[in-house]
């Protein structure tokens, strides 16, 4: 449903200078699938089953995208082809892995570079520091944070490290690359993240949530970099007011990547969230005639490009839902859309 319709949007604005769709997906796995679709390294069942996070990639529509991207891309220059990124972490607001796969790079590839005197630490001194990586991904540790081990004497050193590591690579501007910079950024962004989640002051949630899009945004804005690109993901990762979260006791509140983003690009930033009627294998039936939605579905068509002028002039009732997988739009915030894409649903 709405993961097809992305996947005709994305084909039309290919056809009009798009280069790059980004999803809310692991950055680090994405980078398989990016390989796969402009170099066409792997095989298309293992892609599919290592290069997204989240439970993408058991998508039929995202395997449909993968697919085709290879093959828009199979007898085109590397210049006119079409790439693929995730911009999550790699982490979500319960979890977080481990920082060694990020920091490895990071070091892998300035040691293949620089003279070996410029790096901070020996490889193995990085690998003792981390140590077992099932003590970064501890479950309990979200809502414990005696549990993690991101404030521990070893994940303090990790961080200047860390740090010296990223100082250096900048030193090497004229050779630097997308990827490395990734690299630098989700080993930055995990060893910050782990730090959050081993703190107990009450703000600690709070913070968790900001620093997950704070990686958001910096993937994003790298993005843009390359040019116009289609972002897909929920709609509280991409707008431009306040995102807040109820959890349990917690009332959180923190700056979305889409906002971050906006700020730094103006114009050049649009949002165009999507709104459902129906998701009925949930149990979300047909919205109420006064909410938004109940507007909308009374409009002709399974899909419609709603223009947000004409929605401002609209006063529904906010639609309550009845599955806590979907968030209904507050109709208090359409006027900072650029539109609204609306989906009758099935």
């Amino acid at each position: 449903m709405l993961l097809d319709l992305r996947n005709d949007l994305f084909r039309q604005l290919v056809g009009e200078g798009y280069r790059t769709i980004t999803i809310e997906s692991d950055c680090l796995l994405g980078l398989i699938v990016d390989d796969y679709v402009t170099a066409g390294e792997g095989d298309l069942d293992d892609v599919m089953a290592r290069g997204f996070s989240h439970g993408w990639g058991a998508s039929a529509a995202n395997r449909e995208l993968v697919r085709w991207m290879r093959a828009y891309n199979a007898e085109r220059p590397a210049a006119e082809q079409v790439r693929f990124a995730g911009f999550d972490g790699p982490l979500e607001l319960a979890a977080a892995a481990s920082p060694r796969q990020a920091l490895i790079l990071l070091y892998d590839h300035l040691a293949a570079r620089v003279d070996p005197d410029l790096l901070p630490c020996a490889a193995e001194t990085l690998d003792r520091l981390l140590g077992a990586d099932e003590s970064w991904t501890e479950p309990a540790a979200m809502r414990d944070p005696s549990r993690s081990v991101g404030r521990t004497a070893e994940a303090q050193q990790l961080r200047l490290l860390t740090d010296d590591l990223v100082a250096l690579l900048a030193t090497q501007a004229p050779e630097l690359t997308d990827r490395a910079l990734l690299y630098a950024r989700t080993a930055t962004g995990l060893l910050r993240y782990h730090a959050a989640m081993a703190d107990p002051a009450p703000s600690r949630l709070n913070r968790m949530c900001a620093l997950r899009d704070g990686m958001m945004a910096a993937n994003l804005l790298a993005t843009a970099d390359r040019g116009p690109a289609l972002v897909h993901a929920h709609n509280s990762h991409l707008q431009r007011e306040l995102s807040t979260m109820q959890l349990g006791p917690h009332r959180l509140q923190w700056w979305s990547a889409g906002a971050i983003v906006s700020a730094r690009l103006g114009q050049g930033y649009a949002f165009v969230p999507t709104a459902l009627g129906t998701i009925r294998h949930h149990g979300v039936g047909t919205p109420a005639a006064e909410t938004f939605e109940g507007l909308l579905y009374a409009l002709p068509g399974d899909r419609q490009l709603v223009d947000t002028g004409r929605l401002a002039k609209m006063t529904p009732a906010a639609r309550v839902s009845e599955w806590f997988g979907y968030a209904p739009l507050d109709p208090a915030r359409i006027t900072a859309t650029e539109g609204i894409l609306f989906v009758r649903g099935g």
